[in-house]
C-alpha cells in the first residue's frame, strides 16, 4: 500500500537530523517550534521502515486487542502497549501491525525488534480470561468464580474477575492504564488505555474490552474498548488496540480491534 501524505501538512527539507520512508500515512507536525516528521503504520501485516539517516527516534507500538467471550462472556483485554525512543542507523526495519483477535487474542506488533503481545481474549460461560499484552475478563458464571487473564508488565494490566452472581455476569477486560473492573452485581467495565500525543492530536490507545451478562454489562475502556451487551458485544476500535465486548446469554463477543505502529523523530 502506497503511503498517503498529508497535503499541507508534510514539508520537505534539505538535510534533515533524521530520514525515513515508509508507512500507510507520512506528514509533518510542529511542537513547540521543533518539527517532527510522523510515519504511521495501520495496515495489519508486515511493511517495512527505511531508515535512510540515522538518529533518534520515537515510538508507539500497540498490539492487537483480544476478542470479547461469549455466553456471559468476559470483554477482551486490550492490545499490549510499549512506546519510548531509541537511535536507529541507516538500515531496513520490519513493522508488523497486529491484527484484532476474532474468537481467539489478538495479534502481535512490533517494531526494531521491540515487541507488544496481543490482548487476551476474554473468557466464555464459567472460564478465565486469556493472558496477553492485557488479560481478558473472566466469564460469568452463577456456579464458579472465573479470574481475569493476566496482563504483562510493561505492557498492560490484568482482566478483571467474577465472583458469582444469579445474573452471570462477567469481568471486564484489562486495559493498557488499568485493570479490568472485577464483576459484582454488574459486569466489569473494561480498564482505561494510555494517552499519546505522538501522532499529533491526544488520543486513548489500549482500552479493554466491557464484560457481558445477562442483565447490566459493562461499558468498554477508554482507548477503544468495545461495550459488553445482554446479546453480541461491540467490537474493539481498529488502529487503537482495543478489547472486544463480552457477549451476553446469545450472541458473540466482539472482535478486538487492530493494533498501529507510530514512529516520529525530529527533523
Amino acid at each position: 500500500m502506497s503511503p498517503i501524505y498529508v497535503p499541507g501538512k508534510l514539508t520537505l527539507r534539505n538535510q534533515p537530523s533524521a530520514w525515513a520512508e515508509g508507512g500507510d500515512t507520512v506528514y509533518d507536525i510542529e511542537i513547540s517550534g521543533t518539527v517532527y516528521r510522523v510515519h504511521m503504520f495501520t495496515t495489519v501485516g508486515t511493511s517495512e521502515l527505511v531508515v535512510m539517516q540515522g538518529g533518534s527516534f520515537e515510538y508507539l507500538v500497540v498490539a492487537g486487542g483480544g476478542a470479547g467471550g461469549y455466553v456471559n462472556g468476559g470483554g477482551g483485554g486490550a492490545g499490549g502497549l510499549r512506546q519510548g525512543s531509541t537511535t536507529l542507523l541507516t538500515s531496513s526495519f520490519s513493522i508488523v501491525v497486529g491484527a484484532g483477535g476474532i474468537s481467539s487474542s489478538g495479534g502481535i506488533s512490533s517494531a526494531f525488534g521491540i515487541s507488544s503481545t496481543g490482548g487476551g481474549q476474554g473468557g466464555s460461560a464459567a472460564s478465565n480470561g486469556a493472558t496477553g499484552g492485557s488479560g481478558g475478563g473472566g466469564g460469568g458464571s452463577a456456579f464458579t468464580s472465573t479470574f481475569g487473564g493476566l496482563g504483562i508488565v510493561g505492557q498492560g494490566n490484568n482482566g478483571g474477575s467474577n465472583y458469582l452472581s444469579g445474573a452471570r455476569p462477567a469481568g471486564g477486560g484489562g486495559g493498557a492504564g488499568e485493570v479490568g473492573q472485577t464483576a459484582s452485581s454488574s459486569a466489569g467495565n473494561g480498564g482505561d488505555g494510555i494517552q499519546s500525543s505522538i501522532s499529533g492530536t491526544t488520543l486513548f490507545y489500549a482500552g479493554g474490552g466491557g464484560g457481558g451478562g445477562n442483565s447490566n454489562p459493562g461499558s468498554g475502556g477508554l482507548g477503544g474498548g468495545g461495550n459488553g451487551s445482554t446479546s453480541s458485544g461491540q467490537n474493539g476500535t481498529n488502529g487503537l488496540g482495543g478489547g472486544g465486548g463480552g457477549a451476553g446469554a446469545t450472541g458473540s463477543g466482539g472482535n478486538g480491534g487492530s493494533g498501529i505502529v507510530i514512529v516520529r523523530y525530529a527533523i
